[in-house]
């Protein structure tokens, strides 16, 4: 420390200090440019959009009958995928973690497969099994039947969504049932308590973090589902079908963005909540 600094009551700073520094403004500043460009301005330009048609524009999803019945069907498709993805995710995630077999390994392999497809894909098979030229209509004509499809509709989309879900329902249960307490379930049972008392008392509390986090995913997957809806809502339309209508079919770019900026709002405020209720995650070890 100089004389100066001593005078001052201010110790200098170590040239290597600088250095440091200047090293790390240097290294983040790519990082910070990149984040500039391809999200904050693209974000405030999503933002301010609406605002160019006035700024009931930003309410048209309430406003407008059409747009409402749209975003109403797109969040009742969702909770239902949700809650069926996670009652069948959670019954073979802690069967798959409980029982040891041949080709147990073998099966959840298969099982979680569909995440490294993509949603067009999944589509693409819905129809191939329940389209106009799908198994399922060729297997009623044969039978002397009319030509039977659901792959357009609701149920088609239900089970797109289904199907491209429940890999992340079944992977996230294994992991979760894997690490439950055995000694708090031995003493439930040792206190007399059936397999209800203990599923509600003692696994119930211990996946409750799971089932939310899970769930809160599920949901925003499937409420900004884009590629298995672009192959399959002729029938029935959901949200982000309608985006695409409005600025590539119709070059309307403000009610585009205003209910692309709905549709954020609702998954970010699932995520939100589904943290806030789960609290902090345990630290390692406790």
């Amino acid at each position: 420390m100089s004389r100066a600094d001593c005078i001052v009551g201010i110790p200098s700073q170590a040239p290597g200090d600088w250095r440091a520094r200047a090293l790390l403004l240097a290294c983040s500043a790519p990082a910070v440019a990149f984040f500039a460009a391809f999200w904050l301005l693209p974000a405030g330009l999503l933002l301010a959009l609406p605002a160019r048609e006035g700024w009931r524009t930003y309410f048209a999803t309430l406003t407008d009958a059409l747009y409402l019945q749209s975003l109403l069907q797109t969040l009742a498709l969702s909770l239902a995928v949700t809650l069926a993805t996670l009652l069948i995710g959670a019954v073979m995630g802690i069967a798959l973690a409980r029982h040891r077999f041949t080709g147990r390994g073998l099966l959840l392999s298969l099982l979680t497969l569909p995440l490294s497809f993509p949603g067009v894909i999944i589509g693409f098979f819905i129809i191939l099994l329940g389209g106009r030229q799908g198994a399922l209509a060729d297997l009623s004509v044969a039978l002397g039947g009319e030509r039977i499809t659901f792959a357009y509709g609701l149920l088609g989309l239900f089970l797109g969504y289904l199907y491209f879900s429940l890999p992340r329902a079944i992977a996230s249960y294994t992991a979760a049932a894997e690490a439950l307490d055995p000694h708090l379930e031995e003493a439930a049972r040792s206190l007399g308590g059936n397999g209800w008392r203990v599923a509600r008392d003692v696994w119930w509390p211990q996946l409750l973090p799971t089932t939310l986090a899970c769930g809160a995913i599920v949901f925003a997957t499937s409420v900004g589902a884009f590629g298995t809806a672009f192959t399959l809502s002729s029938k029935f339309e959901v949200l982000p079908i309608t985006i695409y209508n409005e600025f590539t079919n119709y070059a309307n770019f403000a009610l585009a963005a205003s209910l692309s900026i709905t549709l954020g709002l609702i998954t970010w405020v699932v995520l939100w909540l589904s943290r806030r209720v789960a609290g902090p995650a345990p630290a390692a070890g406790a």
